[in-house]
C-alpha cells in the first residue's frame, strides 16, 4: 500500500491541511512509503498523520522511528467533547447582509463566543442547507465583511457545513457568524462548540446604520423620498413564486388591486361627469377633468411600479433593456403624477378665490383659456424639477458566484437605485419638500380666504348678523375645503417624518411604517 505522510506542529486541522505543516514526503522511503528527516525539539507537541497516497484505500502500515532520543507515539482519539449547542433558524425576517459582491442577500446570525480558557476549539454546524462561517475578532460590520475577518469556512470536504479547528485565547471578543452558502436560503441550523473548556454563545447586535440602504457593494445614505425599491429590498424573495413570499408582500399586492378597482372606479365617473360641456363653463371644470385623468394615471403607474417590481425580482426577468427603461421610467412618471394631482389641487383652490375676489366680474371665458394653458404645460413643468430623477436612477447588475458544493448555475440579479451627489441630493430633498408642502400651504390660506372674503361680502350686505356669525356660516359650509388639504397633508406626512427623524428607522422593524407612508401618499 503506497502511504503519505505528514509532520503537523501543536494542530492538526484536517479542514485545512496547509495549517500548522512541518513536512510532508511521498516516496522516500523504499518501496512508495514515505520517509521524514526532521529535526524535532523536547517539550513540543507534534503530529503524525498517515494517509493513503490514493483515495479508498485500506491495510495494514508500521511506522518506524530512528533517532538518538526515546520518542513516544500516542493515538490521537480526538474525543468530542461538546460544551455547547446553539439551536436557530434563518428565516425572512432574519438579517440580510452581503457577504461578498458575487453572493448578494444571505440571511446571517451573529454569535459571540464567549471563553474561559484558551485552548483549540471545534465549531461546526448540522443543517439541512448548506452553510457559511465566519469567525471574526473584536468586531462584526456587515458592511465591512472583510474586516477584523480571522478564519473563513464554505462547507467544503464537509458536506456543505463549515468546520473550524481553532485556537482562541481568553479576553479576547470573537464573534461566530453563521450564514447560508445561497442567497435568501431559509431552513434551521444547529451551532457546535468542542474544546476542553466551558463555552458559551450569546446572539451578537451589530452596529450596522440603518441610515443605509443597500449593501456592501452598492449603498447610499437614506433620503428624503424613499421608493418602493429601498421599502421592499429586503422582503422580495427571488425565484419566489407569490404565494410563497412574506405576509408583507402579499398584503401589499392584495392592497394594490384593492386601491386599484376602488380609485379607477372613481375617477372614471368623476371623467364622465366633467367632460361634458355643461361642467366646463368655468376653469375649474378643466381642472376637475384634468385631475380625473392623472388620479387614474396615478394608480395605474402605482400598480405598475408594484408590479413590475414583483416579476422583475420574484421570475428573474432577462431582457436588461425593459429593467432599464422601468427603472428610469416608471418612479419618475409616478412622481410626476402624484405631484400633477397635488398642484391640480392648487389650481383648483386658486380659481375659486380668485372667484370670490372678482365677484360678478370673474371671466368665465378667459379662466377656461387659462386653465387649458396650466393643464398643457403644468406636467412639463413638473417633469423639469424631476429630470435629476431620470439622469441618476440606475439598473444594478450583480451575479452570484457558482456553488462550489452543489454546482448550482450562477445566478443574475438586479435592483434598482438612485445615488445622488451631495449637491444633487440636496436639491432633491428642497424640490420635494416644495412639491409636498407648498399645495398644502396654498390650498390652506385659499379655503380661509374664500371663507372669510365670502363672510366679509355677506357681513356687509347683512349687517343685521355679526361678522363672526358670518364666518362660523362660511366655515360650516366651506369646512370640506379646509379637512381637504389637511387631509392630503396627513397622507404625506408619515413619509415626511421618516425622512426627518433624529434617528434611522430599520426598514425590517417598522417595514410597514414605511409600507403605509408609501402606499398613502399614492391614493
Amino acid at each position: 500500500m503506497d502511504t503519505y505522510g505528514y509532520i503537523y506542529e501543536k494542530i492538526f486541522n484536517a479542514l485545512n491541511p496547509l495549517e500548522n505543516i512541518l513536512k510532508e514526503d511521498d516516496q522516500s522511503g523504499s518501496a512508495n512509503q514515505f520517509q521524514l528527516d526532521v529535526f524535532l525539539q523536547a517539550n513540543k507537541t507534534y503530529i503524525l498523520v498517515v494517509t493513503t497516497y490514493s483515495p479508498r484505500e485500506s491495510g495494514t502500515f508500521d511506522i518506524a522511528i530512528l533517532g538518538i532520543n526515546t520518542v513516544l507515539l500516542k493515538k490521537l482519539s480526538n474525543p468530542v467533547n461538546v460544551q455547547v449547542t446553539h439551536l436557530s433558524a434563518f428565516h425572512v425576517d432574519s438579517s440580510l447582509y452581503y457577504r461578498d459582491c458575487n453572493m448578494p442577500k444571505c440571511y446571517y446570525e451573529a454569535l459571540q463566543i464567549n471563553l474561559f480558557q484558551r485552548d483549540v476549539y471545534v465549531i461546526w454546524s448540522e443543517s439541512n442547507v448548506n452553510t457559511y462561517g465566519y469567525i471574526y475578532q473584536h468586531d462584526f460590520n456587515p458592511f465591512e465583511p472583510l474586516k477584523n475577518l480571522l478564519a473563513v469556512h464554505d462547507g467544503k470536504c464537509n458536506n456543505g457545513q463549515f468546520k473550524f479547528v481553532i485556537d482562541l485565547q481568553i479576553n479576547m471578543k470573537y464573534i461566530l457568524v453563521v450564514t447560508t452558502y445561497r442567497p435568501m436560503t431559509t431552513g434551521n441550523f444547529s451551532v457546535f462548540v468542542s474544546g476542553p473548556a466551558n463555552v458559551s454563545l450569546t446572539y451578537f447586535s451589530t452596529k450596522e446604520s440603518s441610515c443605509i440602504i443597500g449593501h456592501l457593494c452598492n449603498s447610499h445614505v437614506k433620503g428624503v423620498g424613499l421608493t418602493l425599491d429601498d421599502i421592499l429590498n429586503d422582503l422580495l424573495q427571488p425565484n419566489t413564486p407569490l404565494n410563497k413570499q412574506s405576509f408583507s408582500i402579499q398584503i401589499s399586492a392584495a392592497l394594490t388591486i384593492i386601491m386599484f378597482i376602488a380609485s379607477s372606479i372613481n375617477t372614471i365617473f368623476s371623467f364622465f361627469i366633467f367632460r361634458h360641456k355643461d361642467a366646463q363653463n368655468v376653469g375649474c371644470g378643466v381642472y376637475l377633468l384634468a385631475l380625473s385623468i392623472t388620479s387614474l394615471l396615478t394608480i395605474a403607474m402605482f400598480v405598475v411600479k408594484f408590479w413590475f417590481l414583483v416579476f422583475s425580482q420574484i421570475n428573474g426577468w432577462t431582457n436588461i433593456l425593459v429593467l432599464r427603461i422601468g427603472c428610469k421610467s416608471i418612479e419618475t412618471i409616478l412622481k410626476v403624477c402624484v405631484c400633477s394631482d397635488s398642484w391640480l389641487n392648487v389650481c383648483v383652490s386658486i380659481e375659486r378665490a380668485i372667484h370670490v375676489l372678482k365677484g360678478v366680474s370673474f371671466k368665465k371665458e378667459k379662466s377656461k383659456q387659462i386653465a387649458r394653458w396650466i393643464v398643457t404645460t403644468l406636467p412639463f413643468c413638473i417633469t423639469i424639477t424631476l429630470i435629476h430623477e431620470l439622469i441618476y436612477r440606475k439598473l444594478f447588475e450583480y451575479q452570484t458566484e457558482p456553488d462550489k458544493i452543489s454546482n448550482d448555475n450562477v445566478e443574475r440579479f438586479t435592483w434598482c437605485i438612485t445615488r445622488y451627489p451631495p449637491t444633487v441630493q440636496s436639491y432633491n430633498t428642497i424640490i420635494l419638500f416644495f412639491h409636498l408642502v407648498t399645495p398644502f400651504i396654498i390650498n390652506l390660506f385659499s379655503a380661509l380666504y374664500i371663507i372669510f372674503g365670502v363672510a366679509r361680502r355677506r357681513s356687509a350686505a347683512q349687517a343685521a348678523r355679526s361678522y363672526k356669525k358670518h364666518i362660523r356660516e362660511q366655515f360650516h359650509e366651506h369646512k370640506q375645503l379646509v379637512i381637504s388639504p389637511v387631509i392630503l397633508l396627513i397622507l404625506t406626512f408619515p413619509r415626511l417624518v421618516i425622512s426627518l427623524l433624529p434617528g434611522c428607522l430599520k426598514k425590517s422593524q417598522n417595514v410597514w411604517l414605511y409600507l403605509s407612508s408609501f402606499f398613502s401618499t399614492s391614493l
